[in-house]
């Protein structure tokens, strides 16, 4: 826990404390900003939950954070008609919440250590054909190749090539720097959870999309004082995550393909390399999984064209 000044641990409040624990997942457990995030939103949840407030003195953590009440809660989350998969972030977010406060000894016991949910569903999300992808590339390079068009329109299509043709996540992409890009060797150096680093090849379609992005770029900045940002907001400051998905589910109408979020085509570039022969290990590495498990996910996708194989290959098919 940080020095709080050598204050009595009786005037720290719960806000400080969980502000504490933040700074833990993000540097000690080595979460990354959108899971510490989302972890702290859980956290905020079950704290009102438990009738503790902010505000509240971190000492009444004592007699509130019981394992009745924390599985009160997940079980509410649970019946709430939510997804398998934030609720089990809920439990994650309630065992390690709850871990750190007994390690920082403000709970005797830890409440959440019996915690039982069910595993999240392994679905993937929706993913475009190549021909789909193929389209939605070319609805937003005709966007942006329109004369007088916005650079808004520009900055999207750089973001769809990026985004298929690299397999980012949404968050890898909007946290990229203009010195991340290197255009001699087609690579992108991206941050992923946990701040691991990884390098990553890019096409031709996307380093066109993103040249012309980068002329078009200052238009955004406007006065702002300079940025290192690689894609940015109408503002000018870095590109928020949520305004992407917006275009994007806008661009994919106006292309008339399947609506998918840009987590959908980072899933759509694994299953078109797999599609192709690449192999899996390859993809764990692209897609900067720390696990082959993980990556294997992706391999019921491609069941028909092993069930095409087989049938041409097979002398009892």
């Amino acid at each position: 826990m940080s020095d709080n000044g050598g204050s009595d641990r009786g005037d720290v409040t719960v806000g400080a404390l969980l502000d504490d624990w933040r700074s833990h997942l993000l540097r000690r457990v080595g979460r990354g900003q959108a899971t510490a995030k989302a972890y702290l939103s859980d956290a905020g949840l079950l704290l009102a939950y438990c009738g503790v407030t902010f505000d509240s003195p971190a000492t009444d953590l004592a007699d509130t954070m019981t394992a009745r009440r924390v599985k009160g809660w997940l079980a509410a989350r649970t019946t709430s008609g939510l997804a398998k998969s934030t609720v089990a972030r809920n439990a994650a977010s309630a065992r390690n919440l709850c871990a750190y406060l007994v390690a920082e000894g403000w709970l005797a016991n830890d409440p959440a250590a019996a915690l039982e949910v069910a595993k999240p569903d392994s679905r993937l999300p929706a993913v475009l054909s190549q021909a789909g992808a193929a389209r939605l590339a070319e609805q937003a390079r005709s966007e942006a190749q329109v004369s007088g068009a916005p650079p808004e329109a520009a900055r999207n299509w750089a973001a769809v090539e990026l985004l298929y043709s690299s397999a980012l996540r949404v968050a890898e992409l909007c946290g990229l720097d203009i010195p991340d890009v290197d255009f001699a060797s087609s690579t992108v150096r991206v941050t992923g959870k946990g701040n691991k680093v990884r390098v990553v090849p890019f096409g031709g379609p996307a380093a066109t999309a993103l040249k012309q992005w980068l002329a078009v770029r200052r238009v955004l900045e406007g006065e702002r004082t300079p940025s290192d940002a690689l894609f940015l907001g109408s503002r000018g400051g870095r590109l928020d995550s949520r305004v992407l998905r917006g275009d994007l589910h806008r661009l994919t109408a106006r292309a008339g393909v399947k609506d998918v979020a840009p987590h959908g085509l980072r899933h759509s570039s694994a299953t078109h390399l797999l599609e192709e022969g690449a192999d899996l290990r390859f993809v764990q590495e692209y897609l900067g999984h720390s696990s082959l498990q993980t990556t294997q996910r992706y391999t019921h996708v491609d069941a028909k064209r092993l069930r095409d194989v087989y049938k041409r290959a097979h002398p009892r098919a």
